[in-house]
């Protein structure tokens, strides 16, 4: 299994090559990345197309580079194309897109789409008996979209147990802390009036991680996943500005020196 470190380096070197880029959803992800990646879903990077595989649908697409390095690192394609991040004509653009790079199962960006695209793609494999699994990352702060609500009141409706989701729990969105824009609490409690089962962990700790995943319920399950925007970095960490912005060359380093 590859370290959580080796792929924080391969995010920040990719927006520091681009000029833009989003690190703080980015580097809160690795963890959970890793364990559906190496650990978790049935998967075949010599086969991408093998239609039993499990999908992933990342919601919060803007954390596509920790997508990218990880998809990369697990062999799906070359780890020099990492270069190619959002280079005009690039299967790497800024948010995924399904049709330009292989290992990519759906295309994701616009906020609070992605749990309803993943309950139907669940319910096609079900429908088609199907032993593949469907996983979806939202962020926390997508969670104030309404379409995510409708979403969740339908999946436990359809009795849809091939689906799991995962809150990058990190706390703070695009401008500030989600709680001071709009809170989220009771998080858990709103969850299980849908319907779903919960459990939550430490989004940086891959035996908790594993342990939230091994839960086993007649509920469709959600994850909410503790986790530190910017993880990794200490001038990155719990801030906003760091939302959607590349480091500079001395910051580049700087972060570098920090993750060895």
């Amino acid at each position: 299994m590859i370290s959580p470190a080796t792929i924080r380096a391969d995010i920040l070197r990719m927006i520091h090559r681009a000029g833009s880029g989003h690190p703080g959803g980015s580097l809160s992800l690795v963890e959970i990345l890793i364990h559906l990646y190496w650990n978790e879903m049935r998967i075949d990077p010599e086969n991408p197309e093998w239609k039993d595989r499990d999908r992933l649908v990342l919601s919060k697409g803007h954390g596509a580079p920790a997508l990218y390095a990880v998809l990369a690192r697990r062999g799906f394609f070359p780890l020099e194309k990492l270069d190619d991040f959002r280079k005009f004509g690039s299967g790497l653009q800024g948010h995924p897109h399904m049709q330009s790079l292989t290992g990519v199962d759906c295309s994701t960006g616009s906020l609070g789409q992605g749990l309803g695209i993943a309950a139907g793609l669940a319910l096609g494999l079900s429908l088609k008996k199907s032993p593949a699994r469907v996983f979806c990352i939202l962020g926390d702060g997508e969670l104030q979209e309404g379409s995510i609500w409708e979403s969740a009141m339908s999946v436990p409706f359809n009795k849809q147990t091939n689906l799991t989701v995962v809150i990058d729990r990190n706390h703070v969105q695009l401008d500030d802390a989600v709680e001071r824009i709009m809170p989220l609490e009771p998080l858990a409690d709103k969850w299980k009036a849908f319907g779903w089962a919960v459990v939550t962990c430490n989004g940086h700790d891959l035996k908790d991680i594993a342990s939230a995943f091994s839960r086993i319920a007649e509920k469709p399950l959600v994850i909410i996943a503790e986790t530190v925007k910017g993880k990794g970095v200490s001038f990155m960490e719990n801030s906003a500005l760091w939302h959607g912005k590349a480091p500079d060359t001395r910051q580049l380093e700087e972060a570098l020196e920090e993750l060895k």
